[in-house]
């Protein structure tokens, strides 16, 4: 646990473990800067972009954090199965916004055209 304390993503006092809501992480956070980026950070750094500041954004960060950034996809679709199954009906939305906006952000950050939008004619 020590890891995850110092990333500044988990609390633990008294016994009591918990993550660090995505609203309470550094609003400037940038994967250069930070000594211990973990998967989970990533994704909700990237899920916290595209509701905030869109799929640009998203891209931006998604560029910076290279080969972490797939791990964060599968988890946060890992994580929106549980929050689903538990009802979590606000945590499970911030996690399907970033596995549905995927394809268009990682176009964006490889710098290509985004797909279009199937069914919209767009």
């Amino acid at each position: 646990m020590g890891g995850l304390e110092q990333a500044g993503i988990l609390v633990a006092r008294a016994g009591r473990v918990r993550l660090v809501p995505r609203d309470r992480l550094p609003a400037g956070w940038g994967p250069a800067t930070d000594k211990h980026v973990t998967v989970w950070e990533v994704a909700q750094h990237l899920v916290r972009a595209i509701d905030e500041e869109g799929e640009a954004k998203a891209a931006d960060l998604l560029r910076k954090v290279g080969g972490l950034a797939y791990a964060a996809r599968d988890l946060a679709y890992r994580l929106y199965s549980i929050c689903e199954r538990r009802g979590w009906a606000e945590d499970a939305l911030g996690y399907n916004l970033l596995v549905t906006s995927w394809p268009r952000v990682a176009a964006l950050a490889a710098g290509s055209p985004p797909p279009e939008q199937a069914g919209l004619g767009l």
